[in-house]
């Protein structure tokens, strides 16, 4: 079944807690289907234990667990590809707690990131419901007081009477209008081609730019960590955390990386040349190319990579939290002020 059937991969917290089991299945001593035949009998929900169906069958009939992986579909390639070098080298259990760890790393990064676009999002969006009702519900009330009064509004209320107008009378422009940015967010987010397109929009700005860039350094990092560790030779380890790289800007680092090393660079060397690393980083790499330790400290960088995106996300909403609060108390008030004064002033001459 498989590609036959599916198309969707597991999220990081799935895929974390099925390498977790299997992890734990084959430190104990167990073998790969004894393993998959009690995490069947644990499953929680039919899909669940229909997947696991498909990959005991699959195992059954090879007794190996990465081509079972493979033609379930729902498991990333890198994954497949890391679990068939470990049943090669017999490091699978070793191999499977790395990449529990590597997807459990992945997910707390897009948590980060997706609670870094919520909430802006959630605030600019209430933002902007209140400026719509204050323009087209409050001020048609204060320009009737005006009226009564014998007035009219003039200046800053007076446009925004206009606009209020506007916004009543084109009400269904500007839902199309709002629909339609839903959809390129959706279409931003949710497909390869529209995320290419937010990667390059992301560079033009300062934050976002060094956000993936961290983000890049930390996938590749862990990646290169859990292939050195399963035993592969340098190259072939950079070649495989090549895979795991989304970020186009930085995939031309490491396609430089590899150049280089195939003409003879030593690959701390190289990852200084290309800046894949800086700072503090790539002073840590080049220790870990002297001393030989090199698995060890790309996991512990890609750890503090990771502390260092939740921190510079959690400034940013700290600081992106007041300032939204005080940019819209300013737009309320300034509407509100540029109505208000002058009708205290015309109440004040009664």
């Amino acid at each position: 079944m498989g590609e036959k059937t599916r198309q969707n991969t597991l999220s990081n917290l799935e895929l974390s807690a099925f390498c977790e089991q299997m992890a734990m299945v084959l430190k104990a001593g167990i073998s790969v289907m004894e393993g998959v035949s009690i995490m069947r009998e644990d499953a929680q929900t039919p899909a669940e234990r229909e997947l696991l169906d498909d990959i005991y069958e699959k195992v059954q009939e090879t007794g190996l667990l990465a081509p079972a992986l493979a033609e379930a579909g729902m498991f990333p390639e890198y994954m497949c590809k890391m679990t068939q070098i470990g049943e090669e080298t017999g490091t699978l259990d070793d191999v499977l707690g790395s990449l529990e760890r590597y997807y459990e790393r992945q997910e707390g990064i897009s948590r980060s990131i997706r609670s870094a676009l919520t909430y802006p999002l959630i605030m600019i969006g209430m933002m902007a419901l209140v400026i719509v009702v204050l323009l087209t519900r409050v001020m048609p009330v204060f320009q009737q007081v005006f009226r009564q009064l014998g007035m009219e509004m003039s200046g800053f209320s007076r446009g925004a009477l206009l606009l209020g107008n506007a916004l009543s009378r084109y009400a269904v422009v500007l839902v199309a209008i709002v629909a339609v940015t839903a959809l390129l967010l959706i279409w931003l987010v949710k497909t390869r081609s529209g995320q290419a397109r937010l990667e390059v929009l992301g560079q033009h700005f300062r934050f976002s730019r060094e956000i993936s860039d961290k983000m890049a350094v930390c996938r590749f990092a862990g990646g290169l960590s859990l292939t050195l560790k399963s035993g592969l030779t340098p190259e072939r380890g950079l070649e495989l955390a090549e895979e795991l790289n989304e970020n186009r800007f930085f995939g031309e680092k490491i396609s430089s990386c590899r150049n280089m090393m195939e003409e003879g660079c030593s690959m701390s060397e190289a990852f200084r040349k290309t800046k894949i690393f800086t700072g503090i980083y790539a002073r840590m790499a080049d220790i870990a190319g002297r001393t030989g330790m090199m698995d060890e400290v790309m996991g512990k960088l890609s750890d503090q990579v990771e502390e260092e995106i939740d921190e510079r996300i959690g400034s940013f909403i700290s600081m992106l939290e007041p300032t939204l609060v005080i940019l819209l108390s300013v737009i309320v008030g300034t509407i509100l002020l540029s109505v208000m004064l002058p009708l205290l002033g015309i109440l004040a001459g009664l």
